[in-house]
């Protein structure tokens, strides 16, 4: 039966992957280097093709169809980087002028932690939410404690630390000296944080329960940041996945 997989193109099945990395409208903008009416279309064109009326659900739907391939497997590391320089969209040519950004580093092939920090705005996914329930409150207030925590030992400067804290799929693709040295160009010309704010905690469309946490963040060296953490409940506790500043 056709599930309208293979009349998807490249280019919205690579949309669909950022979903489900944790990525919202805008920053799949600014990690695509497409303009958010771009992303957009993409998305409407992946619900029509599959028959569904959710963004998430077509997520869901592609990560079922690749599940297996080497887009969702933890083969690169930090110090990897991949420029993608693939031909923009044909109307993205004429859409707003942007130069196409580098891609970001992957972190154990879930969440991304970039180097290019960009001032964006937080976006919303189309879509609606389920109601909260007792229990989901519960969860989405240890998930939050948990990525509270380790954005404070980075903060901190404790590699080590913060480091234990991620899950298996990250240290096997990572080391902690690898961990460190990346965290360390990236985090202390930041600055000091001067606020942070927790603007979401919600459950990615994947059959292994990922959360992603974002914060609206000020540091000294950068206002208006976002901060993502994603997390896994690996043995009994939550663990980060990945973590995208932008």
């Amino acid at each position: 039966m056709d599930d309208g997989y293979d009349s998807l193109s490249e280019k919205e099945r690579e949309t669909l992957r950022l979903l489900l990395h944790g990525h919202d409208a805008k920053s799949m903008a600014g990690t695509l280097g497409l303009s958010v009416h771009t992303v957009n279309e993409r998305l409407r064109n992946a619900r029509r093709k599959l028959h569904v009326t959710s963004s998430k659900e077509a997520a869901r739907l592609l990560f079922e169809r690749e599940s297996d391939a080497p887009h969702f497997l933890g083969h690169k590391t930090l110090g990897d980087a991949d420029e993608g320089e693939g031909a923009p969209d044909d109307k993205q040519s004429q859409d707003d002028g942007k130069a196409r950004i580098p891609r970001a580093y992957i972190l154990a092939g879930v969440l991304i932690m970039s180097l290019f920090f960009a001032t964006l705005a937080l976006g919303l996914l189309p879509g609606s939410a389920d109601e909260p329930t007792a229990s989901s409150q519960t969860q989405d207030a240890e998930v939050l404690a948990a990525a509270r925590r380790f954005v404070e030992l980075v903060d901190a400067g404790d590699w080590e630390a913060s480091y234990e804290r991620t899950a298996a799929s990250f240290r096997e693709a990572n080391t902690l000296a690898i961990w460190s040295q990346v965290s360390e160009d990236v985090r202390p010309p930041l600055g000091k944080v001067l606020s942070r704010k927790v603007t979401s905690v919600e459950d990615l469309p994947t059959p292994q329960n990922y959360y992603a946490v974002k914060f609206a963040t000020d540091f000294a060296e950068k206002a208006g940041a976002t901060e993502t953490v994603t997390l896994a409940r690996e043995d009994g506790a939550w663990r980060v996945v990945g973590i995208f500043i932008e």
